[in-house]
């Protein structure tokens, strides 16, 4: 196994052909034929498996081009296709690619879908890379840095109670988590307490744990009810589940700190308008180019290197997440990540005027 340190997957596809053309002066023609016949026949081919396209998730928008383009540019195929939130689908897809043939397999877990598919792809030989949310089994897991995500969610938190001249120690704070089912959400939570804990905050209630909106906003209103209506803070996995949550705080009339994460249209004008303290963000480019580092080093012989290991002991390529308040959105429309046509709606134009959103 020889190790690389990949700058550009672009440039070692272009440094692959260079060497390939320097090779072939050397063979007859009739050699140089079916080497290259050979060459296409057994292409390295990385087969890609997105959990669903609903409207808001970044899979379709975000990371199947920028996957497709780098895969490409490396010169090798790629087969990416989405389960659409279907287990059975999940498992049809994984079935046919590697019926095809696969050099490696990236998935994105659907409800604990890829568990199945990792166990058929290992006992063919084909290294699976967990991308974005862990799978048992996996060779590899790429992803943000989730506990680190949860830490800056806490960190929110103590921050937003701070400004507020609240006692984190007597603070009302309501708890939240993402489902359960989703090993992210287990990380996510422990970053949390761990920043939570050492400030001395403690739960005044604590909802079951989800990632639907509609479904984080009833358990809201009965966590709502339970405290009676004191509210200080509400430490929210998501953007979408703050959303939802943000909703009732404002039928309440109460606007306090509510933590969230990815940077989505509706978490961001939150923000801008005070109503959410801030959103963790996750360039997805970023998580796409350690993955195609990882799958370049798999299909050439390189090696993977970790800067992580999960408790199984899987290897874990943590990338670095980062802390939007106000005063940063700009930053994630300079990115390209969020437009400020959307973001800046008749009630949000006042606050990207403050804020230099343009």
């Amino acid at each position: 196994m020889k190790k690389i340190h990949v700058a550009s997957l672009s440039a070692i596809a272009a440094a692959s052909l260079l060497l390939a053309g320097c090779a072939s002066t050397t063979a007859t023609t009739e050699e140089t034929s079916a080497a290259t016949e050979e060459t296409s026949a057994a292409a390295p081919r990385a087969c890609v498996i997105l959990p669903d396209a609903d409207a808001g998730t970044r899979w379709e928008t975000g990371d199947r081009p920028a996957l497709e383009a780098g895969l490409t540019a490396a010169g090798f195929e790629a087969d990416i296709q989405n389960a659409l939130a279907d287990t059975a689908k999940f498992a049809t897809i994984a079935d046919a690619q590697l019926a095809q043939g696969c050099g490696v397999m990236v998935l994105v877990d659907y409800q604990g879908a890829g568990v199945a598919v990792a166990e058929k792809a290992k006992a063919a030989g084909v290294p699976v890379i967990a991308y974005d949310r862990p799978i048992a089994g996996a060779d590899y897991y790429v992803s943000f840095d989730n506990f680190t995500v949860g830490a800056l969610q806490g960190q929110m938190i103590v921050d937003g109670l701070a400004a507020a001249g609240k006692d984190i120690t007597t603070a009302s704070i309501i708890y939240s988590s993402g489902d359960p089912a989703d090993g992210n959400a287990a990380m996510f939570l422990d970053g949390a307490l761990s920043v939570l804990d050492a400030a001395g905050a403690k739960a005044a209630f604590t909802m079951e744990g989800t990632w639907d909106g509609a479904k984080a906003g009833t358990l809201f209103e009965q966590a709502f009810t339970a405290v009676g209506g004191k509210v200080d803070a509400v430490l929210a996995p998501n953007d979408n589940n703050a959303a939802s949550i943000i909703a009732i705080l404002d039928k309440n009339g109460l606007t306090v700190p509510v933590s969230g994460q990815d940077a989505s249209t509706a978490g961001l004008q939150n923000v801008l308008l005070g109503k959410q303290y801030g959103t963790v963000y996750k360039p997805f480019s970023v998580e796409v180019d350690a993955a195609l580092t990882v799958i370049n080093a798999l299909l050439t012989g390189g090696t993977v290197e970790a800067n992580k290991t999960l408790e199984d002991g899987t290897p874990y390529i943590a990338v670095d997440p980062i802390i939007v308040t106000a005063d940063k959105v700009k930053d994630v429309v300079a990115n390209g990540d969020a437009s400020a046509a959307d973001l800046c709606t008749a009630e949000v134009a006042d606050a990207c005027a403050t804020y230099g959103v343009e």
